[in-house]
């Protein structure tokens, strides 16, 4: 079995590993409380109130910053693309009649979730890394240092926001409902525009960026799998930090996402880095180059999007 190979298969060993849970009952939670301090409750809510402009604000927010990554071949534009059309799928759900229960509570997660992502960004490009998750360093890092594939990049982000970002984002939006129910329902939904968006996006990436740094072997329903299961513990994660009644408890569970975000980060930069001599960011430097400013090669749901 050549490197490479090799690499591919412990890949898909180590995701099956972190990506992959048995299905969890509706949890019942605590109504929600301030976040703790990891959870860095100054992070503003961005939508109090839910309104359905506050989509439209973040895909304009999320299409600005990957203009500028993109069209400079910024490694951090992999994540930056695939943040804007899932969040342009997500938009598209939504506006389905029936297809959320709770359009407001949607829309307000939504809005706060892009925001952590944001803030994670906006601190370490401007140098302070210690209010900057170590998920979210490690990631951030690894692009800047042009050191990892196009998949990578996208999956070091994807685990920062959904595996350390995201519990803290669901227990400040509620776990339930006024009259009691969960809100897991409409969590899980998130899913179905996952896999929607998953074959467009991946053809994007491969046609824009990467030509090669997203032909890992691995089929996408695979991957959907592991993401799909990291949604999952995000909202266990949610449950225990909704139910830590002592600062202590919730310190601990606090530790345990934060722990358990780097580790998965550390173990993909070490399976998805580049192996000079064998490969490197420079073909992919000059293939962005050419290819960046295309359109979109397969329709999404919600149509072809402009590529900026």
């Amino acid at each position: 079995m050549g490197w490479r190979a090799a690499a591919r298969a412990l890949l898909v060993a180590t995701l099956g590993v972190t990506g992959v849970l048995p299905p969890a009952p509706p949890a019942a939670a605590a109504p929600p409380r301030p976040a703790g301090p990891t959870a860095r409750a100054a992070i503003p809510d961005t939508c109090p109130d839910g309104g359905a402009g506050c989509v439209d604000d973040t895909i304009a927010r999320l299409r600005e910053q990957f203009a500028t990554l993109g069209r400079s071949c910024d490694h951090h534009a992999t994540f930056a693309l695939a943040y804007l059309r899932t969040t342009q799928g997500f938009k598209w759900g939504r506006d389905q009649d029936g297809y959320f229960a709770d359009n407001a509570w949607v829309n307000r997660e939504g809005a706060l979730f892009a925001e952590y992502y944001h803030r994670a960004y906006d601190d370490w490009a401007a140098g302070r890394r210690s209010a900057v998750p170590a998920a979210w360093l490690a990631a951030l890092d690894a692009a800047r240092s042009r050191r990892l594939s196009g998949a990578g990049d996208l999956m070091l982000g994807m685990n920062a926001h959904i595996n350390r970002d995201l519990p803290y984002v669901l227990e400040r939006v509620g776990l339930t409902a006024p009259d009691g129910s969960s809100r897991k329902p409409d969590h899980d939904k998130v899913n179905e525009i996952l896999a929607a968006v998953m074959d467009p996006l991946l053809a994007e990436l491969l046609a824009r960026l990467d030509q090669d740094g997203f032909d890992t072997g691995i089929p996408t329903s695979t991957v959907l799998g592991v993401i799909v299961g990291w949604r999952e513990q995000a909202w266990r994660n949610a449950v225990r930090l909704a139910n830590a009644r002592t600062p202590f408890a919730r310190a601990f569970v606090e530790f345990d996402i934060e722990s358990s975000a780097l580790a998965i980060a550390t173990g993909l930069a070490t399976l998805t880095g580049y192996v000079p001599p064998f490969t490197g960011p420079g073909p992919r430097a000059a293939y962005c180059a050419e290819h960046n400013g295309a359109a979109p090669p397969v329709a999404y749901p919600f149509g072809v999007p402009p590529a900026y």
